[in-house]
Formats: C-alpha cells, sequence, structure tokens
C-alpha cells in the first residue's frame, strides 16, 4: 500500500491527484497479499466498486467521506449483498442498505464488503463463524477478538478506512484491543439500528472500528442521525476533537477489584495510560469495580438471553443444527426462563445500577483496560467459554448501564503485544471522551494496526488539551531522532507537522556529539520558512525539559506560518561561530539526509 489509508493520507492523495479508483486498486491488492479469506463473508468485485467511484465525479468537499473506502459486519444490511449474520440458513439479500450505511454511502464512502462475525454477534473471540476465523492481524495465534472480527481485523491490515461493527457486550472494542486500533461504541441511539439483524435490540449499537479516533469520530459524525422508523433512535451529539479541560474525575477500578487473570505486563500497560492521564491534568479515583462485574454477569443471563433468542427463535425450533453448538448452547438457555426470570432479571438489573449511581456521580469518566489479557486460538479450542467471558470483564456492563466508549490503542507493551485502555462515561458524553483520548492515543512509538503506518499528528481541527503546552522543534527532537526520547518519555504526544514563518536563518551548529540545528530569527524575510513538528508536553514537566536544553540553544517564541506564536527552539547570536547557514534547505531531514 503507497497510500495510508487514513482519512488525512486519503485526503492528501486525492489532493495529489489520486483517484478512487487508484485507492480501490491498491486495496485488492492489498487484500490478495494478506490472503485471509475468514476476514470478508462476501467481498465486491474490484471492477464494480471501480464503477461506483466514477460515479462520485469531482472531489465534493460537501461529502465528508468522499472516496473512503469502508467495510461492514454481515448482520448490517448493504443492497444487493448478502446478509447473513454469519448463519448461511439466515441469509437473505436487502433491497436497501440499513440507515447509518446510507447515511455513510451518502458522505461520499464506499462498501468493500461484508465482514466475518461470531454468528448471530455471539462472543467476544472471532472464531465462531462457520465461514473461517479471521487471523489477527498482529499475531495469528491470538484470537481476533469477535464478535465484529472481521471488520476489526480489516482496518488493522488497511484494507478500508473504518469498517462497521456492532456492540453488545464488547464487539466493538475487544476486536480493537487486540488488533492496536480504535474501537467507538457510541451512546445506545445514536446510530440507527434500521437494517441490523439484532443480537440484544435493547441494549446494543453500531460500532466504529478505525486507524485514529480522528477518523472514527468522522465516521460517526456521518452516520449518527435520527430514525423515526427505529423506535430507539435518539439524538445524540457526535464526537468532535476539543480541548479537554484539566481536572477531570477519572474512576478506575482499585488494586482489590481490578482483574488482569496473572497478566503482569497488562497490569503495567494500564498503569501507564493512568500516569497519561495524570500528567494531561486529570483526576484518578480508585474505585470498588464489584458492582459493575455484577452487571457484568447478567449480559447472558436471563431477560438478556431471551432477547437474543427472539432473533432466532424461528430457526432455533426449525433448523437448530444449523446453529453452531457453541451459539445454539448460549442462546438456547432462553428455553429454559420464563417472563418471571426476565422480570427479577430486570429488578436485580436496576438494583445494581442504583448501587453504582453514586460513585458514577462524583466521575466525569471512565478508564478502565479494554481486555483483562490475551488468549490463544488454542486456549478457546480447550475452552470455549471461559477465555470469551474473561475478555468481557470490562466491556459486559457498559450497554446495560447506558454508557459510551472509546477503546484506544497505547504503545505496545513490553512484549510487543498491543496496548489498549477504554474510555468510559454517561450516555451523550461521546465527544468528552474523544477529547480525554488525546493524551492515550498520542503517546510514545506505535504504528497504526498492523500497517507499519506512522501515526499522524492530530488535525488542526484536534486541540492539544488543557495541562500541555506547545512546542515546536525542528531538529534532534523530531520523531525518530535521537533526542526525541526527551520529548514522549515527558508524556509529550506530536500534534502536527507544519513550517515557521519565513522569518529565520537555519543553522547546523558545531557539533558537540548530537547533531542539532538552530534557528535565528532575521529583520528579513527568507526564501522559505523551516519543518518543524508541533508537539504537546505537560505544563508541569517543561521545566524538566528546559534544563537539559545545551547552550547556545533556549526556548521561546517561535512564528508558525500562519501568524501563531508557540514555545519553541531558539538560537542565541553566538551560535552562528562555526555553523553552517542550511535556511534554503528548511529541512534538518534534509540536510542530515545530504550527509
Amino acid at each position: 500500500m503507497t497510500t495510508p489509508l487514513t482519512l488525512s493520507g486519503l485526503r492528501a492523495a486525492y489532493q495529489d491527484g489520486t483517484t478512487p479508483e487508484q485507492i480501490i486498486g491498491q486495496i485488492y491488492d492489498r487484500i490478495a497479499e494478506i490472503n485471509d479469506p475468514a476476514i470478508f463473508i462476501t467481498l465486491r468485485d474490484q471492477d464494480e466498486v471501480k464503477a461506483e467511484a466514477r460515479t462520485l465525479g469531482a472531489c465534493d468537499p460537501e461529502k465528508p467521506l468522499w472516496g473512503v473506502p469502508f467495510a461492514v459486519k454481515d448482520n448490517i444490511d448493504v443492497a444487493g449483498l448478502p446478509t447473513t449474520a454469519a448463519c448461511p440458513a439466515w441469509e437473505y439479500l436487502p433491497k436497501t442498505d440499513a440507515f447509518a450505511v446510507a447515511k455513510l454511502r451518502a458522505a461520499g464512502a464506499i462498501v468493500i464488503g461484508k465482514t466475518n462475525l461470531d454468528q448471530f454477534a455471539t462472543g467476544l473471540v472471532g472464531v465462531r463463524s462457520p465461514y473461517g476465523v479471521p487471523n489477527n492481524a498482529l499475531d495469528p495465534e491470538i484470537v481476533p477478538g469477535g464478535s465484529s472480527s472481521g471488520s476489526g481485523v480489516a482496518v488493522a491490515h488497511g484494507l478500508v478506512s473504518f469498517a462497521l461493527g456492532t456492540d453488545t457486550a464488547g464487539s466493538g472494542r475487544v476486536p480493537a484491543a487486540l488488533n492496536n486500533i480504535v474501537g467507538l461504541k457510541p451512546s445506545l441511539g445514536a446510530l440507527s439500528a434500521s437494517g441490523v439483524v439484532p443480537a440484544c435490540r435493547s441494549t446494543e449499537t453500531i460500532s466504529i472500528f478505525a486507524l485514529t479516533v480522528e477518523d472514527a469520530s468522522a465516521a460517526f459524525q456521518a452516520a449518527a442521525g435520527f430514525d423515526p422508523a427505529d423506535a430507539y433512535s435518539k439524538t445524540i451529539a457526535t464526537p468532535e476533537l476539543f480541548e479537554a479541560p484539566a481536572g477531570r474525575a477519572i474512576g478506575v477500578p482499585d488494586e482489590s477489584s481490578i482483574r488482569f487473570f496473572g497478566d503482569e505486563a497488562q497490569a503495567r500497560s494500564f498503569q501507564h495510560a493512568l500516569s497519561l492521564l495524570e500528567q494531561a491534568g486529570h483526576v484518578i479515583h480508585h474505585i470498588d469495580f464489584t458492582p459493575f462485574y455484577a452487571i457484568a454477569e447478567m449480559l447472558y443471563e436471563g431477560a438478556w438471553v431471551a432477547e437474543r433468542h427472539s432473533v432466532i427463535e424461528d430457526l432455533m425450533q426449525t433448523d437448530p443444527n444449523t446453529v453452531l453448538p457453541v451459539t445454539r448452547k448460549i442462546i438456547g438457555k432462553a428455553e429454559t426462563l420464563s417472563a418471571t426470570d426476565a422480570f427479577r432479571g430486570f429488578y436485580r438489573l436496576k438494583e445494581l445500577t442504583r448501587a453504582v449511581e453514586p460513585v458514577l456521580a462524583g466521575l466525569d469518566a471512565l478508564c478502565v483496560p479494554t481486555i483483562p489479557t490475551f488468549y490463544s486460538r488454542a486456549d478457546l479450542e480447550a475452552d470455549p467459554v471461559t477465555p470469551n467471558s474473561n475478555l468481557g470483564t470490562y466491556t459486559n456492563f457498559v450497554n446495560l448501564l447506558d454508557m459510551c466508549g472509546l477503546a484506544v490503542p497505547l504503545a505496545a507493551r513490553e512484549d510487543g503485544r498491543p496496548g489498549s485502555a477504554t474510555l468510559l462515561a454517561k450516555s451523550g458524553e461521546d465527544t468528552l471522551l474523544a477529547a480525554l483520548s488525546a493524551p492515550l492515543e498520542m503517546a510514545g512509538e506505535r504504528t497504526l494496526g498492523a500497517t507499519g503506518w506512522d501515526r499522524p499528528a492530530r488535525s488542526a481541527a484536534a486541540p492539544y488539551p488543557s495541562g500541555f503546552v506547545k512546542i515546536a522543534v525542528c531538529g534532534a527532537h523530531l520523531s525518530g531522532l535521537p533526542l526525541n526520547h526527551q520529548l514522549t518519555e515527558r508524556g509529550a504526544f506530536l500534534l502536527e507537522e507544519t513550517v515557521s514563518a519565513p522569518l529565520y536563518r537555519f543553522l547546523a551548529l558545531a557539533d558537540d556529539g548530537v547533531k542539532r540545528p538552530g534557528m535565528i530569527r532575521t529583520v528579513t524575510q527568507q526564501k522559505n520558512g523551516i519543518a518543524l513538528e508541533i508537539w504537546a508536553i505537560p505544563e508541569q514537566k517543561l521545566g524538566s525539559f528546559l534544563t537539559g536544553i545545551p547552550s547556545p540553544l533556549g526556548l521561546g517564541k517561535v512564528e508558525l506560518e500562519g501568524g501563531e506564536m508557540v514555545c519553541g527552539f531558539i538560537c542565541e547570536a553566538s551560535g552562528e561561530n562555526g555553523a553552517e547557514d542550511i535556511t534554503e534547505l528548511g529541512s534538518w531531514r534534509r540536510y542530515i539526509a545530504l550527509e
């Protein structure tokens, strides 16, 4: 793949003259290269997709997803493509798109195909499908996560920019954690369920997988909308990336109730995530999570098992052998339950909800590990139930409490496996979660999914969070260069790449062991500006960063090409002694490449 399929990558490519047809060609080449037939249940013909792309016409700024490829979990309708819910006996051919799919296509997005899933969206592991098991994009020995397995893996491989899943018990978050991507689980009702084969209609939602929070938010904005045909539809504010005020109260499981099932690397990864939130100025509150676990256990009991059964009751009675044994066993529990049992479940949930209300009332959000640990496909072969239940430790309770969630990828764990933490908040606070995610998503060294693509800076529409200071760097502190660690180890993250105003001479300073540049402001305009990276560094870490800057360099104000003044490196006039003038190159990377 020559073009990263992030929205910023696509927009840049289209501005440079690349066509959607060329991007589609790259995608199908990549699909052939990955050679995993279990990712898609139905893959559209390449020529058909290219023909649809041609109907888009010229790039249209009124269509925010113009030319953006996406995939759809195969329990969500796409006109003219079979919907199977991973059960061949269930297959039907819809004549119209699901409400959310129609909105995405109207925004210019292009469907590539329908993705695999745990049958009838029952499972968190991704191995319960008669259409095969998609390989985890990072490690084929590890389960891909479910039930939205194909959607998560497709995004992680860079086959599409984003993909739709569904989420009842965590199916929109667990695959994200296992494949190093973002999983956005909206507030219930924000995305219409019209055209969706439900698992538990009252407690589920379409979800969105993407490579970045910014891309997931853009897809959410395009897909959301009130649908009068869906009795559960609501008008919910869609995520916008904004400056999250410092001092937000964030609840986390306390030491006595947090669960990692012996995975110490996962525990350390999560603790690092909490330190990033603290560095951003937020306040961590340790709370007893036992009531949340009690709520989580209810999702596969009583009323909610019966709700799953209501969807496929006819099939269970007329042709039960077409349902996979493990799926049939789980959903078949409903046949031993009564309406009385269902009401007992409703009452129990209300009691447990009331028990956590005082805790949640004092908090702005929760932060939990997305998954407590990892499981292999061999683990599932030995025990198809326990690993699935454990993966739902921090996800099963969320929809029962009517909360929104955002699974955010972190820097890799010490053993190389992907890190992930999930932010949770009350219904309607989706925008807050997008804002809180910045210090988690942008920390450390990390590429996107399994693509190897560099993580992009957040766009100018995504300001840095409160408690951070913008700092412009132009030399050895740039991403991937020798001193960049001095920023990342202090919790700093990259905001954007830009250039200075054309008012600076650019010097390669005399070498003292580490090659450094210096910017000296002039009174006359130069031919070009200087290439910069803008980082956000915690205010409380700025002092320690400053003490490591050697003379003749210091921190001052640097003017950007748009006129904004930000903190940055400046050079004293004495730095000219023995220095080489490299102003015309305009870039430290360009200079060191010539050496």
